[in-house]
């Protein structure tokens, strides 16, 4: 856009120019005489002209000088509105992982035995009926295969299946895979829980081998039952549908998450507890 005002720029300014040069030429070869008269009464048309020339190449040339202005405005505004960007999401990632310490300074207190690794997820490896994650901390922090990852507010998202120096993966519950035992707390009721992929319900948990004669409603909370591995009181998820299995004999419950697993930022692994 500029280079086009430029150019139409010089080319106006030359023709006023030339036009400027042919009437002072012309003022000076005519006199005032009736031949002179007719003569300057010829060329007025062309003055109108040039003058007209000379006023847009005026405007042209304030155009451009404020088109350069704005333009370099609009660059500093740009600069200025993405640096509040990139500002206003660093308070984003301070005030979640704030948030995050302060839950987790909760979880500590009501179970004083847990020693948890704090650690950030830093890739996914997810297809139809696996979902696991790597985060950033191994066995140089304590971390070892066969420990639980939960979030700051205990709810429990994996297992650890593998561990390096410098690095763990973590095979989340909504694999079809993993199991956990479980109880309904509201009623006591054990089951144990696994992803409910195989049964066409992609990022749930289902509860099986429930009681047949457990109440089970909608909303009630699923908690780990405790054992080796899971430390008892672990938050898994709430009920949201029930129902008999193939055998008639058992029940079942589709549990949703409690932890938003697709959407980890940070991660804790529990690498001691209190069993009893």
């Amino acid at each position: 856009m500029r280079h086009f005002v430029d150019r139409r720029l010089r080319l106006l300014l030359l023709l006023a120019v030339l036009l400027a040069v042919g009437l002072t030429i012309a003022d000076s070869l005519t006199e005032k005489s009736l031949a002179g008269t007719l003569v300057q009464s010829a060329l007025a048309p062309v003055r109108s002209a040039a003058n007209g020339l000379t006023r847009q190449a005026e405007k042209l040339y304030g155009y451009m000088f404020r088109y350069e202005a704005l333009e370099a405005e609009n660059k500093k505004l740009k600069e200025e509105l993405a640096n509040m960007q990139d500002n206003a999401r660093r308070a984003d990632v301070v005030s979640r992982e704030n948030d995050r310490l302060r839950a987790l300074i909760g979880l500590k207190s009501a179970n004083e035995s847990y020693e948890p690794v704090d650690a950030y997820v830093i890739s996914w490896n997810a297809n139809e009926w696996s979902s696991s994650f790597t985060i950033n901390k191994g066995t140089a922090s304590g971390v070892e295969t066969g420990m639980c990852a939960v979030t700051a507010n205990g709810e429990v998202v994996g297992l650890v299946t593998e561990a390096g120096s410098n690095y763990a993966v973590v095979k989340s519950i909504l694999d079809a895979s993993i199991e956990i035992s479980a109880v309904i707390s509201a009623s006591g009721y054990n089951g144990v829980v696994r992803g409910a992929y195989n049964t066409g319900l992609a990022g749930m948990l289902r509860m099986e081998y429930v009681s047949s004669a457990a109440v089970i409603r909608n909303n009630d909370q699923v908690m780990t039952s405790g054992s080796t591995v899971y430390p008892r009181g672990l938050v898994l998820g709430n009920i949201v549908d029930a129902g008999f299995d193939d055998t008639g004999i058992a029940k079942y419950a589709i549990v949703k998450p409690s932890a938003d697993i697709e959407n980890l930022e940070q991660v804790f692994i529990i690498t001691a507890f209190d069993s009893q």
